[in-house]
């Protein structure tokens, strides 16, 4: 079924407080989704950020976000006074997150509502941690170790307690037993906000795609709690970690530095921790995008320590195995695979045989020297279209980026040739949603034909990425009515065609009615008149 939505992270929202987070202003950006015939809302992981403030590299793998819990809702249930939230400084530009500023602020103002909420006596927090205890005991304990430690990354504590020893565990969950059920707290009011926002969603006819990286941060609860599920030695530091070799686009490759898996503990145990983690996502998710899908295959292994990706090599990963078992616990899951890059025959099988759909972005789609994967001529229906997505610049930014041959092939392949701005922009809506795939997603920003300033990330880059705000005013009637006609016309809305095809129905049936013969009814050769009345006496 086809079907069309739109990529927005959840921090690009507009409202108040410096950051977007699950606020009235999450609820309106559904309604319009909703009234412009959209099926998905794609958002970037929630876990929670620290330095860099990438989403895909997060403190731990199961939390949430403290920056999207929603303050006026607090204020609401009586957890905040406006006041407390108005002395701090969110930053001024409406149109920019300013990270240090939100850091400086948000955890000042979650304590002032920590205080005021009676833990010990809540049984929805208490149901709540006693059925994520699995996680969230380690990482509350991890986040209050953290700060008692200035911050650091648990490589830096303590021996006993980065090698996570019981009873330093033990010493320092007693120590700090506040602010460890602080954490928890953070962690259930982030719960209960998303789980009421995605219900919301939900009962507009709008699904939740989540997306997760396919590795954890180095600095996570994760990696400090259960180092067997990694690639460390027997001092607790990483063999190996994570990157892409040298290409085209750099010359020594990309060192991201995240700890690899330890891939055959994970088998012995029946790939337990990724049951777990696949089945916390899609309680969290209607649908979960794998970010560098390529890694299952193959994964690029660099020698820790190394100053680049020069030195690193391919290695064989789990493979359909994992899936397998993915399967055989959970049933059916709906998952998209971030098959982008350079695919060889291995990965290309595995996405086939797992039977998730793949990625097409129009934006890798024109080098004017070949034809290429991602031209639409090319797609299969099982597949997602994207404009442009997280790490790409917006459409406008990438025209006006590209060689002189590369716009030339793509004028002439859309015919668009003089079209500049919006008109442009709506041309590769257009040519994403008329194209076979099932699926098509369009950035925001796009939609909006917003330049460069709107670019979300760029890749291998610190500063200035993941800071992109909505104006309040941005998503307007017209942009509405527009996407909704352009929806419609690429039969993208199965709402609107289940509505027509049960009018059309209905009209046939009294068409039909009307135009059936009149015939009297006959009963054992006399007609119901006759017998009704019988014959006469004489």
């Amino acid at each position: 079924m086809r079907k069309n939505g739109v990529l927005m992270p959840v921090a690009s929202l507009p409202g108040k407080y410096g950051i977007g987070c699950f606020s009235k202003e999450a609820y309106k950006f559904i309604d319009n989704l909703k009234a412009a015939g959209q099926s998905y809302w794609q958002i970037l992981p929630l876990g929670p950020t620290g330095y860099g403030d990438s989403p895909y590299q997060s403190f731990s793998t199961f939390a949430g976000n403290p920056y999207f819990i929603d303050l006026e809702t607090l204020i609401e249930e009586g957890l905040l006074k406006r006041a407390e939230c108005g002395k701090y400084d969110w930053g001024s530009d409406p149109h920019r997150i300013d990270y240090e500023k939100i850091y400086l602020s948000r955890f000042k103002v979650l304590k002032h509502a920590f205080k005021r909420f009676d833990y010990a006596n809540d049984k929805d927090y208490g149901k709540f941690v006693a059925k994520n205890s699995f996680w969230l005991e380690d990482y509350a304990l991890y986040m209050a170790v953290k700060n008692s430690f200035g911050g650091v990354s648990f490589i830096e504590w303590d021996e006993d307690i980065r090698r996570h020893e019981e009873k330093a565990v033990d010493e320092y969950r007693k120590k700090y037993a506040e602010e460890v059920e602080f954490y928890k707290f953070i962690q259930y009011e982030f719960d209960k906000q998303w789980t009421a926002l995605k219900s919301y969603a939900n009962k507009n006819g709008v699904e939740i795609i989540g997306d997760i990286p396919i590795y954890v941060a180095f600095d996570s609860a994760d990696t400090w709690a259960e180092p067997k599920l990694f690639q460390f030695d027997k001092n607790g530091i990483p063999t190996a970690v994570a990157g892409t070799p040298p290409d085209a686009f750099s010359k020594t490759g990309q060192m991201w530095g995240n700890p690899l898996y330890a891939w055959k503990y994970h088998k012995e145990t029946g790939y337990e921790w990724w049951i777990k983690r696949i089945r916390h996502c899609l309680k969290l998710y209607d649908i979960v995008r794998i970010d560098h899908f390529r890694g299952f295959d193959e994964y690029y292994s660099i020698p820790y320590g190394s100053p680049n990706a020069v030195n690193g090599k391919w290695v064989k990963g789990p493979g359909y195995a994992l899936f397998r078992a993915i399967k055989k616990e959970l049933g059916d899951v709906n998952v998209i695979a971030e098959d982008l890059g350079f695919l060889t025959p291995s990965v290309l099988k595995l996405v086939k045989d797992t039977g998730f759909p793949g990625m097409k972005v129009l934006e890798f789609a024109f080098d004017s020297r070949e034809d290429s994967d991602y031209l639409p001529h090319n797609y299969v229906k099982n597949s997602i279209v994207y404009t442009s997505a997280h790490d790409n610049d917006t459409i406008l930014g990438w025209y006006d980026s590209i060689s002189k041959a590369d716009r030339e092939y793509a004028d002439d392949y859309l015919n668009n040739a003089g079209h500049t701005g919006e008109e442009l922009a709506w041309d590769y809506i257009r040519l994403a949603m008329a194209s076979v795939s099932d699926t098509c997603i369009i950035s925001m920003h796009d939609f909006l034909a917003l330049g460069s300033e709107a670019r979300i990330n760029i890749p291998s880059t610190l500063g200035g990425n993941w800071v992109w705000r909505m104006d309040k005013d941005a998503f307007t009637k017209a942009l509405i009515k527009k996407i909704y006609f352009m929806t419609c016309l690429y039969s993208r809305y199965p709402q609107k065609l289940n509505e027509d095809a049960r009018k059309k129905a209905e009209r046939e049936k009294t068409k039909a009615a009307k135009e059936e013969p009149k015939e009297k009814k006959v009963t054992a050769g006399k007609t119901e008149k006759s017998k009704k009345t019988g014959p006469k006496k004489k």
